[in-house]
């Protein structure tokens, strides 16, 4: 996780300076990691790639399960 963004940050120059010039066979030597495009956003307590709130960085469930905790607030559950 943290490390697919730390090898992001540290080819962005390169990469780049790559793409400015058009050689994409250095792109491709470079790690495929380093790519931003492949960069998933994680949920900060569980981990889990999919479903994921940018706004909470959770999880759709640890979002619920912390709304009815009531540990977020002005977030209540709907009821109609």
């Amino acid at each position: 996780m943290k490390r697919n963004a730390r090898l992001i940050e540290r080819y962005a120059a390169k990469r780049a300076k790559l793409k400015a010039a058009g050689d994409y066979d250095g792109l491709a030597a470079l790690p495929r990691n380093s790519s931003p495009t492949r960069y998933r956003r994680y949920c900060k307590l569980t981990g889990r790639m999919r479903g994921t709130y940018r706004k909470f960085q959770i999880s759709r469930i640890m979002l619920r399960d912390m709304a009815l905790d009531g540990l977020i607030p002005g977030m209540t559950k709907a009821s109609w």
